[in-house]
């Protein structure tokens, strides 16, 4: 088999881990990390949007962002992240990986600047022009997801891609610590500087008007971590699979990768000629029948996770504040609540999210996507029946502690569990002409998910209550570990073992799938 595979191909699939691995890891992996950062930050200051937006004179509560306002904020980004998963999931695919993803990170640049530069003279336009630009930052975030996926896993070797490609999504959690982190400092140092009264004692006096910097601020540093790897993108030579299996060009990649691997690699210019018969389309019975189940496991599977992951969400602040971790508005000023927040979402973070991560990248390629994914969907369903069933119990103040833990380990087997391989798989079983495409269109089906998530559920709990959503998201996680039978396991294969390219170049078509 090796000998029908590219010299530079099976150069890579066999290479020892080295430091260009991890300079990959960083590049792709910032990213990632503004992307949580972006996305997570703009519930920390959602509340103080809402004090100072929408503060009503003798009101005897802080003001708060209006449900159709809140929902528009959070929302409008996640439709964003849809279109450019779409839409630069096909780019990468026609234009090539590399050229495509200096435009990603520029996108998520200027949209993070400006959504922190969002003027305008009244509450409404403020919001208006914020919702606009973060669109445009969810596009640009959209586009890295099939993109970062597709580098990495082209990129690196067979032994341990699924931990390098796990590595580069599991910098989504520095990102939230990072959010969390630079709103408690940012907090922290206004707080110092400009003291000011409770809402209770003083309702006008407990905003001062610097707070509108605040969440200015937080917005966007979001920007600086994307643009110091902005250089590094455009000096990442293209992938080598995508110059040779698609572009056709063996002799640049073998040049390319001679560069990055240090090692000479002759170029095999007469094995591409064998395989122009083999270009099927993803609209075509061919790539139906051959990839079709892959295409609707790694779709369904993540569509139902974002669901479930994203509706928890919900529940967070409610928790924290039920715990007494955050108190109630009106006893603190604006600052303090941003303070506050942040620290707790900080350290739920720490504690459950960023470990998960870590636990998939460890064991990824020693257990495989398979059991990981199906092990997280397991528990994550038996967790949610355990806060679901009882709920009542949950709620009885001496238990609080105890539904903490139950739903800190939802979080944890989230992240150690599909969360995670849902991002790995569709990087590595599709071919790969319609990998970036593939990928993009499953990470869109998650988007999807979330969306559902995060507002389905809003009014679901409104309606049917907090106990009955909550089977319904058990019901969720198990038809999660249902669909999971429909993807293949990829772990200690080449890429082209598993998409079928290989078979395709001895020119035997078998119909595997």
């Amino acid at each position: 088999m090796a000998k029908d595979q590219l010299q530079v191909l099976n150069a890579l699939d066999v290479a020892k881990t080295q430091w260009y691995h991890f300079t990959a890891i960083i590049i792709a992996g910032m990213g990632f990390f503004t992307d949580a950062y972006d996305l997570f930050c703009i519930s920390l200051v959602t509340k103080l949007l809402g004090r100072i937006y929408y503060h009503k004179e003798g009101d005897s509560t802080s003001g708060t962002l209006p449900s159709n306002v809140s929902a528009a904020i959070n929302g409008v980004a996640f439709c964003g992240t849809l279109a450019g998963q779409l839409f630069f999931g096909w780019l990468g695919d026609k234009m090539g990986r590399k050229r495509v993803y200096g435009m990603t990170l520029l996108l998520m640049v200027i949209s993070s600047v400006a959504s922190g530069l969002s003027f305008g003279s009244d509450s409404k336009s403020v919001m208006a022009t914020l919702c606009f630009f973060r669109f445009w930052l969810g596009f640009g975030i959209g586009g890295d997801y099939p993109l970062s996926a597709t580098i990495m896993s082209e990129y690196t070797n067979k032994k341990t891609r699924g931990a390098f490609i796990a590595s580069v999504f599991a910098m989504q959690g520095f990102g939230i610590l990072a959010g969390g982190m630079i709103a408690i400092m940012v907090s922290a140092v206004f707080k110092a500087h400009y003291p000011a009264p409770s809402y209770e004692i003083d309702a006008n006096l407990s905003t001062v008007p610097e707070a509108d910097y605040i969440w200015r601020i937080i917005l966007m540093f979001g920007a600086f971590p994307a643009l110091l790897t902005y250089y590094w993108r455009t000096k990442m030579p293209e992938t080598a699979r995508y110059t040779a299996l698609v572009a056709k060009n063996a002799k640049q990649a073998a040049a390319d990768m001679s560069k990055v691997l240090q090692v000479d690699l002759e170029s095999e210019p007469e094995k591409l000629q064998q395989k122009k018969g083999n270009e099927f389309g993803l609209f075509t019975t061919r790539f139906l029948n051959r990839h079709g189940l892959h295409l609707l496991g790694t779709t369904s599977t993540w569509f139902l996770l974002d669901i479930a992951f994203y509706s928890q969400n919900l529940f967070q602040k409610d928790i924290f504040s039920a715990i007494g971790w955050i108190p109630k508005a009106k006893t603190m000023n604006a600052i303090e609540e941003v303070y506050k927040i942040a620290r707790a979402q900080t350290l739920m973070a720490l504690c459950s999210t960023v470990p998960g991560y870590w636990f998939t990248v460890a064991l990824i390629d020693k257990i495989g996507r398979f059991k990981i994914q199906l092990m997280g969907f397991f528990f994550m369903t038996i967790f949610m029946f355990a806060l679901a069933i009882p709920y009542h119990h949950w709620t009885l103040p001496n238990n609080r502690i105890g539904f903490v833990i139950l739903y800190s380990l939802t979080f944890f087997f989230a992240n150690f569990g599909p969360n995670a391989t849902t991002f790995v798989v569709p990087a590595e079983i599709f071919p790969a002409r319609l990998r970036s495409t593939c990928h993009g269109i499953s990470a869109a089906s998650g988007k999807a998910g979330a969306m559902v998530g995060a507002f389905g559920f809003l009014y679901a709990a409104d309606a049917i209550g907090v106990k009955k959503s909550l089977m319904i998201l058990a019901f969720i996680n198990f038809l999660g570990m249902l669909f999971t039978f429909l993807v293949p396991e990829s772990k200690g294969k080449s890429l082209e073992e598993i998409s079928g390219e290989a078979d395709q170049e001895k020119g035997t078509e078998t119909q595997s799938g």
